[in-house]
């Protein structure tokens, strides 16, 4: 949303008003919008429909209360609150959102007809073709994030493997419902048992790596940061909701693995130990660009920005590598936040379309989600003090990322919302 001063809009009945606000929050929230962003969306609305708003987001809920202004009185006439699961980025349906809003707040289009819109957007189902892609993008990017981690050949095949089953297992919710909250349990389970079958019976594999490539898409990194952003916001409620919401998963995802490795060890099944040699580099370049392909793929980008998701975290990693390799990796991490916010904000300020086209992507290979797990996994080994150490070192992490969107911010001011 643009930031151009424009009258209210009071012609509408203050109902009417309300109804539209309330669509437009549920469906930024679906999408995976933060709560620092998607409050001052529908701050910044509200006042264009000449109401009243204050507004509170979590991760599952969002509340609202409505005041006229015209009224004379600031208590709020109407609150409404909104149950929604946790939302998950949907670049397409993000920018049909932010588009229907300009066009509402510019007067091109009717709110009764703005707000069925929206409605309808939300209630479109996916294709089957959709689905497909997601499954190998799913596939795509575990194999990419093996390669990242200097595996080699077997650990990327089985990687690859591991991710489409994972990506089949990501759409059984949409069917069976209760699933949901057993399937980072599952996938973890299934994933590593099928690397420790692999290593055992066919090929020796280095075990901790595949099983991290093989579950990245569902270790929560963005939401770890996310959370940190929120809470550097002083979105108190939102940023602690959501950091217990990523601690819970990264459980499940450690309980998952720890059954497959303690079932197989019952039996007897323990896997080798492995001597790989990575992949060669320019192998581990491709790879790269294809995780970046697969990554606009999984955040279902608009196919006219393609090249622009795609681009952005090849930037984010280059940026990466370049201050790590000359400081520290800490500062590289820091560098990458400062170009991919920066970038953003020019983006939204020059195409007139939301920033997270390129901030959510851009930032998706910086995200130490992984680093997590391994904390957590050294804590499950009882090995405390390594835990410990790689925990602090994924706080370090988050907080370049966090201070560097938040630099980015600064250097170039963002001229929209989202």
């Amino acid at each position: 949303m643009t930031e151009a001063a424009r009258p209210p809009d009071t012609a509408y009945p203050l109902k009417t008003r309300i109804g539209f606000v309330v669509e437009l929050s549920r469906r930024l929230h679906e999408y995976g919008t933060a709560a620092p962003r998607l409050e001052d969306v529908i701050n910044q609305v509200s006042a264009r429909l000449g109401l009243s708003c204050n507004v509170l987001s979590t991760p599952t809920s969002i509340v609202m209360s409505f005041s006229d202004p015209a009224a004379g009185d600031d208590l709020a006439e109407i609150t409404q609150v909104v149950r929604v699961p946790p939302g998950e980025v949907n670049l397409t349906r993000l920018c049909r959102v932010d588009e229907i809003a300009d066009r509402v707040i510019a007067g091109d289009m009717d709110l009764g007809e703005g707000r069925r819109v929206l409605r309808e957007i939300g209630a479109r189902r996916q294709g089957r073709f959709t689905h497909a892609a997601t499954v190998f993008g799913y596939g795509i990017a575990s194999a990419a994030i093996a390669s990242i981690l200097h595996t080699g050949w077997a650990e990327v095949a089985v990687a690859f493997v591991n991710g489409l089953l994972i990506g089949a297992l990501s759409l059984l919710p949409l069917r069976f419902p209760s699933f949901a909250n057993a399937l980072e349990a599952v996938a973890a389970f299934l994933s590593t048992l099928v690397a420790i079958l692999v290593a055992v019976y066919v090929v020796p594999l280095e075990l901790r790596a595949v099983v991290i490539a093989s579950v990245i898409v569902l270790i929560p990194g963005m939401t770890l940061t996310t959370a940190v952003r929120e809470l550097s916001s002083q979105h108190l409620i939102s940023g602690t909701a959501r950091m217990m919401g990523a601690l819970a998963t990264l459980l499940k995802l450690l309980f998952g693995t720890a059954a497959a490795l303690q079932g197989c060890a019952l039996f007897g099944i323990v896997p080798p130990p492995a001597n790989t040699t990575p992949i060669p580099l320019w192998a581990e370049w491709v790879a790269i660009f294809a995780g970046a392909v697969s990554f606009a793929v999984l955040f279902k980008s608009p196919r006219r920005f393609l090249p622009v998701v795609i681009a952005a975290p090849l930037i984010g990693y280059v940026c990466t590598q370049v201050g790590g390799s000359h400081v520290s990796p800490v500062f590289g991490t820091f560098l990458g936040g400062l170009v991919i916010g920066a970038l953003s904000n020019l983006f939204a300020r020059f195409a007139q379309r939301p920033g997270a086209l390129i901030r959510e992507p851009g930032i998706i290979l910086l995200v130490p989600g992984s680093v997590g797990f391994r904390s957590l996994s050294s804590l499950l080994d009882r090995d405390v003090l390594l835990g410990i150490d790689t925990a602090v070192t994924m706080m370090a992490l988050l907080i370049a990322i966090v201070a560097g969107l938040f630099f980015g911010d600064f250097l170039v001011p963002p001229r929209r919302k989202l």
